[in-house]
């Protein structure tokens, strides 16, 4: 007999996300220059994905482990469906790129042209091209038994040659040329026919590279690009050596294992051969695909060419409520009552100016903040130096294990230090994931402690593009919670007692599991019962059993999860799971538990994963004002509704487009065209 609490397996399902993704490409809703970025950050996750995930079960495979996941699977097992699942994702992207997209962008006026497509004019001009930008960029690297292959850099772009041997019967010589990075993927010709032309980087070299060599004209040439391994372990129980600890994995990502080589169709059979026994990549991580390689450049260049707006989304202006653009103090706004932004469609300004007028408020004493990711250039983190400097007490926990955001993140370190923050690299063996600034103010009636919590980054540039939710507030209990998880973080770990919020690892768990029995005891008790939540990725096995408890209880349950989603609906009316996939990136997490008709509503920086409740300090804040409630149920209400970007989990675990039926809603396009602050009515069990 089958397990009864059964789940899917995590890689499989993020998969079916990226084809998610990918299917957006496709969807003629979508402007055409739009349509191309999902073919774009198809690729970008997928190279993500082999990084990290596909490089971690390889990791437990060379370590011998045959341990299980949650699905029933073993390493061995899940790269052996990995690997097809891949193949036909990366089939059906390559379709549509060259069966609707290209030829769709052709016919209005952006032409992609290859050597066969150049006139003479066009030669002539890439000629000139060639000898002025890109030769002193190029620098041809000869591979023979003399010169060891060298370490080539992951998700960069190679041409591989062959040149005719110097004797007579001698085997042809290999090459490689490492394609610059400086230069634009997509050379833009001023000439020929449409209203934009250009050539990829990779044939512009190939068809001069002659010129590398003494003339001597290539045998064949062929573009390469690799991904490795970047999962490794480190030592992460020491809070003094963690930058040293970090910087050595940053290096080692450098020659990580190769666990995918993608090729284009057509390619030299001797140069994939070589390049197999040099990389040492296994058969099934070898990719030939039908086209470019990499199809970042629909995002990074392609999509921003001027002239072109018809093609684009239509630009918005995120909204601010009335007491937010009055003139006056920040604080004095907060004190008016707790405030809820909902970003992008509110403009993330306010946070920012929250800390930049703590920065420079004489009034203000201290300030602390965590940061995961920032921007390059954060305004938040010049506002912290300059509070520093000023003589603010400024403790700010920078994640330096941010993955991919690292190296980043350690230069801010170092640059706050300079200021005179008090800098935290991150909590040993946890990685510090929630979204927190506590501003502590001197005013008539005593200290009084600001807050700003949030389900998304301090970065001001993501903010623009992701969905999130935050919250104002100087409720005196939230900011006696805010000091206490300061002082936990900063301190020993030791938990420090919380009023309203609740954290991981030590209580976000066990709160879960008891707001969820507790609509489960509801529903057995013919009490209202319904969970409505929201988050990107739903992993962990115990919550999901619970799930399934409240469920089979009669417990009424809607999850919105934008991408894994390892609980299976089967057999369950009252369970159901979809996924939105638009043209904002969903990333709120938010709980709503009906608890009886006493609703109780949550927003958190947790995911419901096995990290975010056992391995990451995350947070968990209820919003209790009832007016800020119902914006939140009416918020998830429409994505509930929402038949125009929503997908829903079959008994199969597959995903099927949401049927449309009218009347039709975009529950994204809706909020970017509705009012701030929309005081939207309810429906008592919505």
């Amino acid at each position: 007999m089958a397990k009864k609490y059964d789940v899917y397996n995590r890689e499989l399902s993020w998969l079916q996300f990226n084809r998610r993704v990918l299917e957006e490409a496709a969807n003629p809703d979508n402007p055409l220059l739009e349509r191309g970025k999902f073919l774009s950050i198809c690729s970008s996750n997928l190279d993500e994905f082999f990084m990290v995930r596909v490089g971690s079960l390889y990791r437990d495979l060379s370590s011998g482990s045959k341990k299980k996941d949650p699905s029933g699977m073993t390493p061995q097992e899940q790269l052996d469906a990995i690997f097809p699942a891949v193949r036909s994702q990366v089939k059906r992207q390559y379709e549509l790129l060259n069966t609707e997209y290209l030829p769709a962008l052709s016919q209005s006026g952006i032409r992609l042209l290859n050597a066969n497509d150049l006139n003479k004019e066009q030669r002539e001009w890439l000629s000139h091209y060639f000898d002025a930008q890109l030769q002193p960029l190029l620098t041809p690297r000869a591979i023979d038994d003399k010169r060891p292959f060298p370490l080539l850099t992951a998700k960069h772009l190679h041409l591989a040659l062959l040149l005719p041997s110097r004797l007579r019967t001698g085997a042809p010589r290999m090459a490689l040329i490492p394609l610059p990075t400086s230069v634009p993927r997509v050379v833009m010709l001023p000439m020929g026919e449409g209203r934009a032309r250009g050539v990829l980087l990779e044939e512009v070299v190939a068809l001069f590279a002659h010129r590398l060599f003494g003339n001597s004209k290539p045998i064949a040439a062929m573009p390469f690009r690799l991904t490795r391994n970047t999962d490794f372990l480190y030592n992460d129980s020491d809070a003094e050596a963690l930058i040293v600890e970090m910087r050595k994995n940053l290096k080692k990502r450098k020659w990580g294992r190769v666990v995918r080589l993608e090729v284009p169709v057509g390619g030299d059979a001797r140069l994939v051969a070589r390049l197999k026994k040099y990389l040492d990549v296994a058969d099934e991580g070898i990719f030939t695909v039908p086209g470019p390689l990499n199809l970042d450049f629909f995002m990074k260049q392609i999509s921003s060419l001027e002239g072109f707006d018809d093609l684009r989304f239509q630009p918005y202006e995120p909204r601010m409520e009335d007491r937010l653009r009055a003139e006056g103090s920040i604080f004095r706004a907060i004190r008016g009552g707790d405030i809820l932004l909902n970003h992008p469609y509110d403009s993330f300004d306010p946070v920012v100016r929250f800390v930049c007028e703590a920065a420079d408020d004489p009034n203000v004493l201290a300030i602390k903040q965590t940061l995961y990711r920032v921007s390059g250039k954060s305004p938040i983190v010049a506002a912290l130096s300059r509070a520093a400097q000023s003589g603010k007490e400024v403790t700010v926990l920078i994640e330096v294990r941010a993955r991919f955001d690292e190296e980043n993140n350690i230069n801010w370190c170092l640059a706050l230090e300079k200021a005179g923050c008090h800098v935290i690299y991150g909590v040993p063996k946890l990685k510090t994931h929630s979204k927190i600034t506590l501003v502590i103010r001197k005013e008539e009636t005593g200290l009084r402690r600001y807050v700003h919590l949030a389900t998304g980054n301090y970065n001001d540039v993501t903010a623009k593009l992701y969905t999130d939710m935050g919250l104002f507030t100087c409720d005196e209990a939230i900011g006696r919670d805010a000091g206490a998880f300061f002082n936990t973080v900063t301190g020993y770990g030791e938990a420090a007692p919380m009023e309203m919020l609740v954290a991981a690892p030590n209580d976000l768990r066990d709160t879960l599991k008891q707001l969820i029995k507790r609509e489960r005891r509801n529903a057995e008790a013919g009490l209202p019962a319904r969970i409505t939540a929201k988050m990107n990725s739903l992993v962990d096995p115990k919550i999901i059993h619970q799930l399934y408890k409240a469920a089979d209880a009669g417990v009424e349950i809607d999850l919105i999860v934008r991408g894994i989603c390892c609980l299976k609906t089967s057999g369950r009316d009252s369970l159901r799971v979809r996924s939105i996939v638009g043209r904002l990136l969903e990333h709120t997490r938010a709980f709503v538990f009906e608890n009886g008709g006493e609703r109780e509503v949550y927003l958190s920086s947790a995911d419901w994963m096995p990290r975010n409740l056992d391995k990451r300090v995350e947070l968990m804040f209820p919003v209790e004002d009832p007016a800020l409630q119902d914006r939140i149920i009416a918020s998830l209400k429409d994505e509930l509704n929402d038949n125009m970007k929503a997908w829903e989990m079959k008994k199969s675990g597959k995903y099927k487009r949401v049927a449309r039926v009218l009347p039709l809603l975009n529950s994204q396009e809706a909020r970017i065209l509705g009012p701030a602050a929309k005081q939207t009515e309810v429906e008592e069990n919505a």
